[in-house]
């Protein structure tokens, strides 16, 4: 698991005081982001190979609402890659109130044909600590 923390900036508050849905995606890309930086390294490293990942769905169960510098600790996981795809799961706390659970799914491609590509054994191995296999 990677946890990162950010505070809510007042920009991202919508008319009623709470983080507009929206942002709750980029701060999934956020933490995601440093998931990869610190099991993979540099993202432009991985591009180099000629592959690339990309977004296929997204989702989001919203339990709370986070407000203005409020600071958000995001925890992320891994559900076992596919082939070609990498689902990650991220929870968002304020304290010990949950206040988000989140979902991103990326398939990796092939950066020129954008064809989906099997995930390289270094990467799966690099991102088998941060997996968590689902209960059930």
């Amino acid at each position: 698991m990677v946890v990162h923390e950010l505070r809510v900036r007042y920009v991202e508050c919508d008319m009623q005081g709470h983080v507009f849905n929206a942002h709750y995606v980029t701060w999934m890309d956020i933490a995601h982001t440093e998931l990869w930086r610190a099991a993979v390294g540099p993202y432009a490293a991985f591009a180099e190979t000629g592959l690339e990942f990309v977004v296929a769905e997204v989702g989001a169960r919203y339990r709370a609402a986070a407000r203005f510098d409020d600071v958000v600790r995001i925890e992320v996981v891994l559900d076992p890659l596919t082939t070609s795809s990498m689902t990650s799961r991220h929870a968002m706390w304020r304290g010990g109130e949950l206040l988000a659970e989140t979902w991103v799914r990326h398939v990796c491609v092939d950066a020129v044909t954008h064809e989906k590509r099997a995930w390289p054994e270094e990467i799966r191995a690099a991102l088998a600590p941060h997996v968590v296999v689902p209960a059930g």
